[in-house]
């Protein structure tokens, strides 16, 4: 007769695949609450914004994106010179630093000795460890007075009688202004973007490199029909994030814009931003339709803030690689 085998039973489960079970519960627990604690948070921001902004856009309606005056005294509040201000501001500091971010990219990538290449990273690297107070300083003692002395007058006698551009180069060369401003925004954001597309074209297969040197391109070719198409999605992740940060920078544009709440067409004239307006005006908010205004104010720079980085998190879908499949 042959033998019987009992029938084979499942082993019990072990102590390390139970405290291995535990531990993922509590990481996927840890991680769940850490994206909730921030979506709060968020919410309890544009909460306070709102709450404490209701009263100034109830008494003023929409002339408070409209209006000019910022007048304390008589209690009447406009939005448009900050406003203006700060996306001025802005341009200018995406002008300025997202080519020079992009050609420091690709010289360190592409064209940079060797042995240059990690002093020369980490010397890029170093410029946003610099406080912002910091550039503020230098901006005022240093780029201004250059600024004034060097650059304004060759602008103003060359572009200011011209009809159509000569508008934004007119008036005195103070060096304080729009300009200065933008100048040291588009300076401190420029690490950030080079940092985002160094890696983004760092990140580019080799074998499209020698293919495209192969039939005859040029290095601007490369550059051009290669690089930037294929990194497109960190590029331009690099240029929202820079955009972000010059949208929200504070004391170093306090520092060297003027403060002063006036619409001017003139980008060597002073002017304010929202942030800058906040930082200089909020310890001395007396009265409840001034502090609503400045807390106004902080909800329209929190409004622009998210809708630019909605509309890179779009841009980012459309160009990514599952987008395009």
């Amino acid at each position: 007769m042959g033998s019987t085998r009992a029938p084979a039973r499942a082993e019990p489960r072990t102590l390390r695949d139970a405290q291995r079970t535990a531990s993922e519960r509590g990481f996927h627990s840890l991680a769940l609450a850490s994206a909730i604690l921030v979506v709060a948070a968020l919410a309890g921001i544009f909460a306070l914004l709102l709450i404490g902004g209701l009263p100034a856009l109830q008494r003023f309606g929409w002339r408070f994106l409209t209006a000019t005056s910022w007048n304390p005294v008589t209690g009447v509040f406009g939005a448009l010179p900050p406003i203006y201000g700060t996306l001025v501001t802005s341009a200018i500091a995406m002008l300025i630093g997202v080519p020079t971010a992009f050609s420091i990219a690709f010289f360190i990538n592409e064209l940079c000795p060797h042995r240059l290449r990690g002093p020369l990273t980490v010397g890029i690297e170093l410029l946003a460890a610099v406080p912002s107070i910091i550039y503020g300083m230098w901006g005022l003692f240093i780029l201004a007075p250059f600024l004034a002395a060097h650059v304004e007058p060759p602008l103003i006698d060359l572009l200011g009688p011209l009809p159509l551009v000569g508008a934004l180069f007119r008036g005195a060369p103070f060096g304080i202004g729009m300009l200065t401003a933008g100048v040291i925004l588009g300076i401190m954001i420029l690490p950030y973007i080079a940092a985002v597309a160094r890696q983004a074209i760092g990140d580019v297969p080799l074998l499209l490199r020698e293919a495209a040197f192969a039939v005859g391109a040029t290095r601007w070719e490369v550059f051009r029909h290669v690089l930037v198409p294929y990194a497109s999605h960190g590029l331009l992740g690099g240029v929202m994030l820079g955009l972000g940060r010059a949208l929200g920078e504070t004391m170093a544009v306090t520092f060297v814009i003027g403060n002063a709440h006036q619409v001017a067409r003139s980008l060597l004239a002073p002017g304010t931003t929202i942030s800058a307006t906040l930082a200089n005006e909020f310890t001395e908010a007396v009265g409840d339709i001034y502090m609503s205004s400045l807390l106004a104010l902080g909800l329209i720079l929190f409004i622009i803030t998210f809708v630019v980085l909605a509309a890179a998190r779009l841009l980012l879908g459309r160009t990514s690689p599952d987008a395009a499949a």
